[in-house]
């Protein structure tokens, strides 16, 4: 028996007339109606739904239980300015530069650019840092994998929640850390904006894998 507590686990149960299946089948049709968006209204979105987004992606499992991760959620908007001007800098240094003609050609049907408005009109930023080490100092395990983990429970809570987000990674996002004042042990892992769709968001057409190239029975 471990010297450490334990408590009694309680599963979580379906609603009446719910089985597995179902329940299965419902969630894959509300997230199959996710996109990535990039045209953003500047309606407001309250702090306590930013928050409980951030509380489901902190339910995520991580290495050793250490929770890596910090969601720092900017409202305030010479905050997001700064950041707008800093992300959009390195933006135009990758696609005048550092993108090779392969990686323009598959992002040319998203029709992206250097441009980042929708980092100024979403009412939210949420920046996804990754510790190097816990506040403490102590080691932390599998940081990639906990903090992708966490960042996907947060995609679907802000959908659950009626709202959109894109997933921007600007590259190198080193000035994230300098425009938030963050310490030395935490990482730039992703910059989330997060609002409602504009009335005129129009996302991309394409389409996504069928089952039968995404998963193997054996």
């Amino acid at each position: 028996m471990s010297s450490h507590p334990f408590i009694p686990f309680h599963p979580p149960s379906l609603p009446a007339n719910h089985t597995p299946e179902s329940a299965a089948r419902d969630f894959f049709v509300r997230m199959n109606s996710r996109r990535s968006v990039r045209f953003f209204s500047d309606r407001p979105v309250s702090e306590e739904t930013i928050r409980s987004c951030v509380l489901a992606a902190g339910t995520a499992p991580s290495g050793a239980n250490k929770q890596p991760w910090r969601f720092v959620c900017v409202q305030d908007p010479a905050i997001k300015k700064h950041i707008r001007v800093a992300a959009e800098a390195e933006e135009r240094e990758f696609y005048e530069r550092k993108a090779n003609s392969e990686w323009l050609a598959d992002l040319a049907p998203l029709d992206t650019t250097s441009d980042k408005p929708f980092l100024e009109t979403a009412p939210w930023l949420i920046v996804v840092f990754k510790l190097a080490r816990t506040d403490d100092g102590k080691q932390v395990y599998y940081v990639n994998e906990s903090v992708g983990i966490a960042v996907g429970l947060l995609l679907a809570a802000i959908h659950h929640a009626g709202l959109s987000a894109l997933t921007h990674t600007p590259s190198p996002m080193g000035f994230l850390s300098q425009v938030l004042a963050r310490p030395e042990h935490e990482r730039p892992f992703l910059l989330i904006p997060v609002g409602y769709p504009a009335d005129d968001c129009v996302v991309p057409d394409i389409q996504r894998k069928p089952i039968d190239e995404i998963m193997v029975v054996r």
